[in-house]
């Protein structure tokens, strides 16, 4: 539990009785150089003047807005802002009201970051340390601080209310979407050494073509077709890759050329993907509440994904027992589905899933059985070390080994370089194509 001190604040408006009225809004912020809140862990970064003038105008402006029962719009915190009387010139006013919109309701310091188009994470480690990804890679940032770890932590609480999720000391972590479709995970202290960390991964207002894909580097124009293809042909697929690499945006791209008569069904833990598709049915999980109920699982979300109808039924990310649901599925009749799953390689994609099939009780030789008739093809992304560019990097297909169990065959790669280069089981992929009626243009090496 946060505690609380008053600080007084003198708004300079007429009270009552004619004399300045004074405000005594909560804060939870210690004072510069005072001992840190117990529970909360030292606090070495010190308060500027102009930093404690603004936390101080926070506090007034969120107290009359509180008092007035008004919605923090830009227009009732400019109210709010000119019944302070700051000392403030015309332009000084405007640049206030939107510091102050978005150190109540918005990220605070992170805002314009995360407005930026080019930025894709944004990541706090500490009130003075700030990383972005513009796409190359991580970059420490320069002018973007939070006053003191107390900041961060009460932005990791506000951001945690706005996703409708519980951020305290009995829960002290987050993994939860934001109402515009930000991806954010929050640790507390003391799991969190030292200072809150948030992580938030910024949500495109649309999702990336195959085009603008091809047009960023990620994959050859041969290797858009070939993809098209294999979506065309109702092949089941898993994208695999490392965190970061991209698969999310790939799989959304591929949905996206699914026919507009299809039926797509979604199974996320954090609704992510957003297919350019007419017809997408959303189903997302959901934690247990404060007495261990209403928790929804990702296989809870896979059994009853198959009974609403999919043409195609997709899980975002594979990561536990709910694997042996969607080879089930895979095994009855539903192509085309597809998701996404944590590897090293392609080649490993078989001994992750044996291991989160492990968890479903299924043994080795069920699991490897169903995942040679159900799973197609494995579409592998990399993230280029040095550029930090991602990039589809090769296609495998299934087949079965000489003891029974599931390995992948590589059907073609791609060189950072551009182009293609065909593999050993590339007339096994062509030959599964034909078979759907696919033939190949430009895919052909």
């Amino acid at each position: 539990m946060v505690r609380l001190r008053r600080t007084v604040l003198r708004s300079g408006s007429p009270g009552p009785g004619g004399g300045a009225r004074e405000h005594r809004p909560l804060r939870s912020v210690p004072p510069p150089g005072g001992p840190p809140e117990p529970g909360h862990g030292p606090c070495p970064y010190g308060r500027t003047a102009r930093e404690q003038r603004a936390a101080a105008l926070v506090d007034a402006v969120r107290l009359r807005l509180a008092e007035s029962g008004a919605a923090p719009t830009a227009g009732s915190v400019a109210a709010a802002l000119r019944a302070t009387r700051p000392p403030l010139g015309g332009d000084e006013v405007l640049d206030t009201v939107r510091s102050l919109r978005a150190e109540l309701v918005g990220a605070g310091p992170l805002d314009r970051l995360l407005a930026a188009p080019d930025v894709t994470d944004v990541l706090v480690n500490g009130p003075d340390e700030v990383w972005v990804d513009r796409g190359g890679g991580l970059q420490r940032t320069t002018g973007v601080r939070f006053a003191d770890a107390e900041a961060v932590r009460r932005l990791a609480h506000r951001l945690a209310t706005a996703a409708g999720r519980r951020l305290d000391d009995a829960r002290p972590w987050v993994d939860a979407r934001l109402p515009d479709g930000t991806r954010l995970h929050a640790v507390l202290p003391p799991i969190a050494a030292g200072c809150t960390h948030i992580s938030l991964r910024v949500c495109r207002p649309r999702p990336f073509t195959l085009d603008e894909l091809v047009a960023g580097g990620s994959l050859p124009p041969e290797g858009a077709e070939l993809l098209a293809g294999i979506v065309r042909a109702r092949l089941s697929l898993l994208v695999s890759g490392g965190t970061g690499s991209g698969k999310t945006t790939l799989l959304s791209a591929l949905l996206g050329l699914v026919g507009p008569d299809e039926r797509i069904v979604l199974a996320e833990d954090s609704a992510e993907l957003q297919p350019a598709h007419p017809h997408v049915v959303r189903l997302q999980s959901r934690p247990p509440n404060q007495e261990g109920l209403g928790e929804f699982t990702l296989r809870d979300l896979v059994r009853q994904a198959l009974r609403m109808r999919p043409d195609r039924l997709v899980i975002g990310e594979v990561r536990g027992p709910e694997v042996s649901d969607l080879l089930a599925a895979l095994n009855t009749g539903h192509e085309g589905g597809c998701g996404t799953v944590h590897a090293n390689t392609a080649a490993d994609v078989p001994v992750r899933l044996e291991a989160l099939g492990a968890l479903a009780g299924l043994d080795r030789t069920a699991l490897h059985g169903q995942l040679r008739a159900a799973l197609d093809v494995v579409v592998h992304l990399v993230r280029d070390p040095g550029s930090g560019r991602r990039r589809v990097a090769e296609i495998h297909t299934l087949a079965g080994a000489g003891d029974g169990s599931a390995v992948t065959t590589p059907a073609v790669a791609f060189p950072a370089s551009g182009g293609l280069s065909p593999g050993a089981g590339w007339e096994r992929l062509v030959g599964l194509l034909a078979a759907r009626g696919v033939s190949l243009g430009r895919g052909r090496p």
